[in-house]
C-alpha cells in the first residue's frame, strides 16, 4: 500500500507505507508497474502531457517513493487520503486498487 501524493504541475509520487515491500526481480516490478498504471486509469488519472525522464522516473524509483510520475488526477489527492493498494492474486499477478479515505 502506497499513499499518492499529487506533485503540482509535475505529477505523483508514491508514498509507500510501514512495511511495504516491492519485488526485486525485474518481471515482477513490471508487473507490479503495470497493475498500479492500470489502477490509476481506471480511477481516473490521466498521463501528463510532458514526457517522462527514463533515466530519473523508473519503475523502481516510482514504487519506492523516489520519483514523480507524470500522472495527473482529477481531484487535488491532497485533499483526501489517497492510496494505491495492491495485492498479489491467485495467478500471481499484482490485484491494484485506488481506495479514497
Amino acid at each position: 500500500m502506497a499513499r499518492i501524493v499529487d506533485v503540482p504541475d509535475l505529477g505523483i509520487r508514491l508514498e509507500p507505507g510501514e512495511g511495504a515491500v516491492t519485488p526485486v526481480e525485474p518481471t515482477q516490478v513490471n508487473m507490479l508497474g503495470l497493475a498500479v498504471a492500470l489502477a490509476l486509469g481506471a480511477a481516473g488519472y490521466r498521463h501528463h502531457p510532458e514526457p517522462r525522464d527514463p533515466e530519473l522516473q523508473t519503475l523502481d524509483t516510482l514504487l519506492a517513493g523516489e520519483a514523480v510520475m507524470p500522472w495527473l488526477s482529477a481531484e487535488d489527492a491532497n485533499d483526501a487520503q489517497v492510496y494505491i493498494v495492491c495485492e498479489p492474486s491467485t495467478t500471481g499477478l499484482p490485484q491494484c486498487e485506488v481506495q479514497y479515505r
